[in-house]
């Protein structure tokens, strides 16, 4: 069985990832207490089942403390098991929470907002390494929707996923990310009319980008860099290696790299690149 759990921050988008899961042939399970998930994963086995996805969060109780143990135990009887995780900035969940007027699962008794989320950030820190994290603050549904799609087309049994990461950072750093590069330095395309629509996946703006010396030297220093420690990471039995790349709108500069670098790497491992400041090619809007 190829079992998918599903956790994070409430608002952080879960629903939309287990959707996306239903929508793919998944048997979804939502708000499972953590002390039934392997019931349900023997129950499902004997029914015959070859993919399920399960949320599992802070909704489901105390038990949600020994859901580390449980993916153990799940992964010592040899289960194709992928784990995600995700996660928002505070201020984004607040506003999220503004704007569907719902309840905070902890904001009880006299609990504002704010602390409602803050308990349940630290409750659920131990979760954060024990699979793919997804910061989701700036990322539009029909993204993340994608993001999930790929993410599941991974095979968790060959090794490490390497990702590359487009951003601006006007509009902060991801919290998934493991390294950060800041390419602001490097010349703007922004500033050309013509280019100024485009993105670092057209051609115009890859000419551009290739005609300035500056430009390729940082992108072979940080694909040096990436490439002397990715077997270091290897060996630490990571399965996911986020490399984020920054300018300052996420349009040109870093697109342009983060895709480059997914071509430069590819046979080093599996690699997937995003873009969190553009949609998908295709990605219509909701």
């Amino acid at each position: 069985m190829h079992l998918v759990l599903i956790s994070g921050l409430s608002g952080s988008g879960k629903s939309i990832a287990l959707n996306v899961l239903e929508d793919s042939g998944y048997y979804c399970v939502d708000n499972l207490p953590s002390l039934l998930l392997q019931q349900l994963v023997g129950q499902l086995e004997l029914q015959g089942y070859d993919k399920c996805a399960v949320a599992i969060d802070i909704r489901g109780g105390e038990s949600i403390a020994m859901l580390p143990q449980q993916l153990d135990a799940l992964r010592a009887n040899e289960l194709d098991l992928q784990f995600l995780f995700l996660d928002a900035k505070n201020e984004t969940l607040l506003k999220r929470y503004s704007e569907t007027r719902r309840r905070h699962p902890l904001a009880l008794g006299d609990r504002t907002l704010s602390e409602a989320i803050a308990e349940e950030r630290q409750r659920l820190e131990a979760l954060i390494e024990l699979g793919h994290h997804i910061d989701t603050s700036d990322v539009k549904p029909n993204t993340l929707r994608e993001w999930v799609r790929h993410f599941v087309a991974t095979d968790p049994g060959q090794g490490l996923t390497l990702l590359f990461e487009s951003f601006g950072f006007k509009h902060g750093i991801p919290l998934d990310a493991d390294l950060v590069f800041d390419v602001r330095c490097l010349p703007n395309p922004h500033y050309d009319a013509v280019l100024r629509p485009m993105s670092g996946r057209d051609l115009p703006v890859v000419e551009f980008l290739e005609a300035q010396p500056e430009v390729l030297r940082m992108r072979d220093d940080i694909a040096r860099f990436v490439s002397d420690w990715l077997p270091a990471y290897i060996r630490d039995s990571r399965n996911y290696l986020t490399v984020a790349i920054g300018c300052t709108g996420g349009q040109h500069r870093s697109v342009y790299l983060a895709e480059w670098f997914g071509r430069a790497f590819l046979g080093r491992a599996r690699v997937l690149v995003r873009h969190r400041q553009i949609l998908p090619p295709n990605s219509g809007a909701l």
